[in-house]
């Protein structure tokens, strides 16, 4: 069996949204998880990274892995429980996560396949895998060991509450000296640099990581691309808005994706496949992974 050309590592949960009174609806999903399966939706083998409880969500989260298509060799079963996000108010939207001692911080890279560092073209990392430990320092590991091999970064934080870390800055600091790509919404560049303009948040971006495009997306305004040769914005792809739920994952996935498939063409066409992405994703409730004919790929 060939190996994924494309890993997203991080977090898989359960998200156990209210549906008012006493009634819950539980949906598989995590950031690094998403990412995953919409690149696998787009045609290019791909898998997550990490670790689900051996109980009834973990059981969720793997078959819906399976019928994604993603190589369930990389997904980690054990005897924990499986991470949670409770939306326990949809308007204003409210969360927490229930996570202590929860099955994704014990991801262990040496299960992983053998030879997956020299197969793969580019791993993805973010969301609040790298905000909770040990796990931030496991990824860390594997984001070395992947650059080592000769792999890309892809780092996409998708600010969430637990980033509150004290020990985040670093973290983040981190994998953005060593990314390939990053993307960030501009609530994630208010989120993390509130007393900064945006030029502002660039310069030190730029501080940090001089090369590696940097994507930063506006929902219906749509995204902009800082690149070594200057900048350019792209609109939205026009789409009926159904939710925006995932519609960042998705973008992701299609940047992943066409990176991996034209390596050489210009940032801005992976962007423009990006942003397709996201407005399929934004054509269907909840976080929908959009085909290859949704956003014209042949």
């Amino acid at each position: 069996m060939s190996l994924p050309l494309i890993v997203s590592a991080g977090e898989a949960l359960i998200d156990l949204v209210t549906a008012g009174g006493s009634s819950w609806q539980a949906h598989t999903g995590g950031a690094g998880w998403n990412v995953a399966r919409a690149c696998a939706a787009l045609g290019v083998p791909s898998a997550f990274a990490g670790a689900v409880g051996d109980d009834n969500f973990g059981d969720d989260l793997t078959r819906a892995s399976q019928q994604a298509g993603l190589d369930l060799r990389f997904l980690q079963r054990v005897a924990a429980p499986t991470l949670m996000a409770v939306v326990y108010s949809a308007s204003p939207p409210a969360y927490r996560f229930l996570g202590e001692n929860s099955a994704d911080l014990h991801f262990d890279p040496a299960r992983l396949p053998a030879g997956w560092l020299n197969a793969a073209r580019w791993l993805h990392v973010g969301g609040i895998s790298l905000s909770r430990w040990p796990l931030a320092d496991t990824l860390l590991g594997v984001i070395d060991s992947a650059r080592t091999a000769g792999m890309k970064v892809s780092f996409d934080p998708n600010a969430r509450i637990t980033h509150r870390h004290p020990d985040y800055p670093a973290v983040f600091e981190s994998v953005a000296r060593r990314a390939d790509l990053m993307k960030f919404s501009d609530e994630d560049l208010q989120f993390f640099f509130p007393d900064l303009s945006e030029a502002d948040v660039l310069r030190r971006l730029r501080g940090m990581n001089a090369k590696a495009p940097i994507v930063v997306t506006r929902g219906a305004a749509g995204a902009t691309l800082y690149h070594a040769a200057g900048h350019a914005s792209l609109p939205a792809a026009p789409v009926q808005v159904v939710d925006t739920v995932g519609a960042g994952d998705a973008l992701c996935a299609g940047l992943l994706v066409s990176a991996t498939e034209r390596p050489d063409a210009l940032w801005t066409e992976h962007l423009g496949v990006g942003l397709r992405a996201a407005a399929a994703a934004c054509s269907h409730a909840g976080a929908y992974a959009p085909t290859r004919a949704e956003i014209g790929l042949s």
